[in-house]
């Protein structure tokens, strides 16, 4: 799962045992050398959805990390593209790794629950992040999205449709989820991370709870499930012209 250039056992150990926040920062020098980064091939695809649609003026990478969106808002967005994160640690590492041209390049420290823009932006993109917050947060967190576009602006992110039980890999996110459960019951600081906790059809009725028109594209490259529903979607949730 993660190459000679990733973390140890013991440094996963330490980052699992802290926080959210000061966990990316101990993580962030060898975050792009885990499974934790978002694949390029998901990243490319959506750059290719978005392409078809664009382009774009501004573009918001939510919970951006160490950038690897940025680089998709950079294909699709002519004006500017900001990166925002409350983990000091990834940003630093973003803004080294990150090189391009045009067009402007912005980084925010901030909580993506409490957004310090205006409504700035016709793209909203996240990659990899809703993990970290839980059901509760969700409308708050939908409700800031929507507050940052401007009329007729996108909220864009990809889906990766859950492991059935058959699968090895649903039993060990359900047992990821659950020892991290039992960790958040005896440990503080809490550190949020729960793969099965975010719930398309939750998500797509809090979406148009927050105001969003909300329509699901098949991301086609990584083709369908034996009952014929996507592999991964990507979620538009477009904010209406008011």
């Amino acid at each position: 799962m993660f190459s000679p250039e990733g973390p140890s056992l013991r440094e996963l150990a330490v980052q699992a045992l802290s926080s959210v926040e000061r966990g990316y920062d101990l993580l962030a020098p060898k975050f792009d050398h885990t499974p934790f980064r978002t694949p390029d091939s998901v990243l490319s695809s959506v750059a290719t959805e978005l392409g078809r649609t664009g382009p774009y003026d501004d573009g918001l990478d939510l919970c951006c990390g160490t950038g690897a969106g940025m680089e998709v808002l950079a294909e699709v967005c002519r004006r500017s593209v900001t990166g925002v994160d409350f983990s000091a640690g990834m940003l630093d590492v973003a803004r080294r790794r990150v090189r391009v041209g045009a067009p402007r390049v912005a980084w925010v420290r901030a909580d993506a629950r409490a957004l310090p823009f205006t409504p700035a932006f016709d793209l909203v993109v996240s990659f990899g992040a809703f993990g970290h917050f839980l059901p509760r947060e969700l409308p708050g967190l939908f409700a800031q999205v929507h507050s940052v576009l401007r009329p007729g602006g996108c909220f864009v992110f990809p889906v990766v449709a859950p492991a059935g039980p058959t699968s090895p890999a649903y039993w060990m996110l359900l047992g990821f989820d659950a020892v991290m459960r039992v960790r958040n019951a005896v440990w503080r600081p809490p550190f949020v991370m729960y793969y099965r906790a975010f719930r398309l059809g939750e998500v797509r009725s809090e979406l148009k709870r927050a105001g969003f028109q909300v329509e699901l594209r098949a991301l086609r490259e990584f083709g369908r499930r034996r009952d014929g529903s996507p592999r991964v979607r990507m979620v538009v949730a477009r904010r209406g012209a008011d």
